[in-house]
């Protein structure tokens, strides 16, 4: 399969069936969502279909690290060339690497002129000039948002380049034949299409905006895939279908007990595996080991006193469990959701150090289930609360599956009953 048959997986399909292509120079395109439900994962697949087509782009990242984002790109590529086996994987990378530049802002901090500071120091430094403009969380809420998006699409113009945003809504928000939702409202005669993403089961669904008006979904409909938002084939039909036991992949440090649970488990379905470790150190289970470089560590860094406040307790102040700590933010970081082993303590928490992939998956608005082996039950984390719930299944084609190095007979139980749950019974 070659590079266009690849990006026909990208969101941005459902332009070429309304607009008969996608975006000019200057027009303004916004992914619109609730926190938690993929904007970011959209937004990084438009980057790749623009990148895949030797288009360079500029991503904006407000809030975020280079690293965070970055990962991404390297975990979304990762699956696009998996699923549409391209046969010049190494050059497609390359491809990607070069037409792209990720400059991160902190929360708060974009500004005109320092947007213009980067176009101006890029085109100078480094002779790029971007098709594309990725802008993702900008502050809807500043009283000069339309003022802001007016300037960034007048400089997109100039630059001969299309121009994405995101928008977080509230999560109840839902839309309506006509009218752009809110924070959207303010700009919308300045937004040319806008790409709404609505949770339906394990699939999310986008509609499309166009003119301010809600374009019927026999004529623009599509079926996105809930982590990674690559197409899912079939429109609605695809929504109730389970995908296969092969497209998922488990995320986690492999460890003995729980982890490498998950793993046999992973394997024995026919699974792929992201197992995350660093040098000098080796995991129980093993497969598809990822080996991260001290860089790569250094983007899951968390200071001892922000994971006391958060954890509400100590941990060890070694060098060993500083990396394990590191290494479990690259376990939660592209994972859709998230599923431990282990025990809720009275303080919400749960209980050892792959406790914190669960504090991760809570700050990042990712579904989380935990198996606390005191209850024998299942539990999930809704609206600050870990509320009962039964006979949860993996959704999401990328999830982390980690607990306690010491799992008892209801725990080792209730992970194959999750795996038989989601895939069936486990092949012969």
């Amino acid at each position: 399969m070659n590079r266009n048959e690849a990006t026909a997986q990208s969101p941005l399909r459902i332009l070429d069936r309304v607009l008969n292509g996608g975006l000019g120079k200057g027009d303004l395109g916004v992914v619109m969502a609730p926190a938690g439900v993929g904007k970011t994962a959209c937004l990084v697949q438009i980057a790749l279909d623009n990148l895949l087509r030797n288009r360079q782009v500029l991503h904006f990242a407000v809030g975020q690290s280079v690293e965070h984002v970055s990962t991404w790109y390297d975990a979304l590529f990762d699956d696009l060339t998996r699923i549409a086996e391209i046969p010049d994987r190494d050059e497609a990378r390359a491809t990607v690497k070069r037409n792209s530049v990720i400059k991160a802002f902190p929360s708060g901090g974009f500004a005109m002129a320092r947007f213009d500071e980067s176009i101006a120091l890029f085109g100078k430094h480094m002779q790029f000039t971007p098709k594309a403009i990725l802008i993702d969380g900008l502050d809807w809420a500043h009283p000069s948002i339309s003022a802001t998006v007016r300037d960034l699409k007048e400089r997109a113009t100039n630059l001969g380049a299309e121009l994405w945003l995101t928008a977080q809504t509230a999560r109840n928000v839902t839309l309506k034949s006509a009218g752009t939702p809110p924070p959207c409202d303010a700009c919308a005669a300045l937004i040319t299409v806008g790409l709404f993403l609505e949770p339906r089961g394990s699939h999310v669904a986008v509609r499309l905006l166009k003119d301010g008006a809600l374009v019927p979904e026999s004529t623009a409909f599509m079926a996105l895939h809930n982590d990674t938002m690559r197409l899912v084939a079939g429109g609605d039909s695809a929504i109730s279908t389970r995908v296969p036991a092969a497209n998922h992949t488990l995320l986690s440090g492999g460890a003995n007990g729980s982890e490498a649970l998950f793993g046999g488990c992973a394997e024995a379905w026919g699974l792929a595996e992201e197992t995350f470790s660093f040098p000098s150190h080796t995991p129980a289970h093993t497969r598809g080991l990822v080996q991260l470089t001290e860089e790569e560590l250094a983007a899951g860094d968390i200071s001892s006193s922000y994971l006391k406040a958060h954890m509400h307790r100590s941990y060890p102040d070694t060098p060993l469990f500083k990396k394990v700590l590191q290494s479990i933010w690259h376990q939660v970081n592209t994972a859709g959701e998230v599923f431990s082993i282990g025990q809720i303590r009275e303080d919400k928490t749960v209980n050892g150090g792959t406790g914190w992939a669960v504090e991760l998956a809570k700050h990042w608005n990712k579904p989380v289930h935990v198996f606390d082996q005191e209850k024998n039950a299942w539990f999930y984390w809704q609206n600050g609360e870990w509320v009962l719930t039964k006979d949860p299944i993996i959704t999401r084609e990328r999830f982390t599956g980690t607990g306690t190095r010491f799992p008892n007979a209801a725990g080792t139980a209730a992970i194959k009953a999750l795996f038989e749950r989601s895939f069936g019974p486990a092949p012969k």
